[in-house]
């Protein structure tokens, strides 16, 4: 398992992460969500050795990173696929990490195999590479030991639709077979796709965790007006309580009867009413991390 337990990073005044805590288990893989300087890479950087916490803890199968035995047979990772030495063939990346981790040379050629990576481009150096094809790369280097755990901040940035599906059903196998994932993307139809359970982080905090069908779930109802601002006054004098939608509407627990007579009262012409169905992740996101957004969607346009 990976556990993260009051985790907490601060730069100067600044907290990067914010008393953090959840465990990613065995057999699943884990959705790490949130916009862009929530504090996803800083977390995922401390749980792999790379910086330091302030306080709190990450462990890695019970024991700090730095304490594992030959890591790269126990824990791949890959934070920057970007982060790979330019001027090697991406054949002598996997040899030289081969060696280093003591591994036989035909390992080098089944993860080639493994992430499609051809017999002439793995001659070529990686500064020729594409950045879907580093990523291809920097998987491999992760899969290399055979680890338990894998450990993978945005590896869909820059594949194409093929390797993505291919990266999809290679993650899935791979948890299938009792190895754990923790997974960040900003693609949420591929963590909602893959996903079994979703950690949202914002501002640094948690503000959502559980499993992917705990927070998609239906509930209340979804209403929407012409006129937003009326319609929340009305609710709100009617002892309605509601939440933004990611849908540009309202989303409540009160029966639709009831939103609609306030609606009326309040003289409000509905667009839209309804009972809410399951919530996509992208509007669960949305509504999750509203304070959070540098840009914020509204019924009038986008306020930056």
């Amino acid at each position: 398992m990976i556990t993260v337990d009051r985790l907490t990073k601060t730069y100067g005044g600044y907290r990067a992460v914010d008393d953090v805590s959840f465990a990613c288990r065995p057999g699943a893989v884990t959705g790490f969500l949130g916009p862009n300087g929530a504090g996803k890479s800083t977390t995922m950087r401390i749980i792999a050795g790379l910086t330091r916490a302030t306080s709190g803890t990450a462990t890695v199968g019970g024991v700090d990173y730095h304490d594992i035995p030959n890591p790269g047979t126990q824990v791949g990772v890959l934070l920057d696929a970007s982060a790979q030495h330019a001027g090697r063939t991406g054949r002598e990346v996997l040899t030289l990490s081969a060696l280093t981790m003591g591994l036989p040379s035909s390992r080098v050629d089944e993860m080639l195999s493994l992430v499609s990576l051809t017999k002439s481009e793995s001659k070529r150096r990686v500064r020729n590479y594409s950045l879907g094809m580093r990523q291809r790369l920097g998987i491999a280097n992760a899969l290399l030991g055979d680890p338990k755990i894998l450990i993978l901040d945005e590896p869909a940035n820059g594949l194409d639709p093929a390797g993505i599906h291919w990266m999809r059903a290679l993650l899935r196998e791979y948890a299938n077979r009792g190895g754990t994932v923790l997974l960040s993307s900003h693609l949420l139809h591929e963590i909602e796709v893959i996903a079994d359970e979703i950690i949202v982080i914002g501002h640094g905090k948690i503000v959502a965790q559980g499993t992917k069908d705990e927070l998609l779930k239906t509930a209340g109802t979804f209403v929407k007006a012409g006129d937003m601002s009326g319609l929340a006054n009305a609710l709100t004098a009617a002892g309605i309580e509601t939440k933004p939608s990611g849908d540009g509407g309202l989303r409540t627990e009160a029966p639709a009867e009831l939103v609609g007579k306030a609606a009326a009262a309040g003289g409000v012409a509905l667009l839209e009413l309804r009972k809410a169905e399951g919530a996509g992740l992208e509007e669960m996101f949305l509504e999750l991390t509203n304070d959070t957004q540098r840009d914020v969607i509204t019924p009038e346009g986008v306020q930056s």
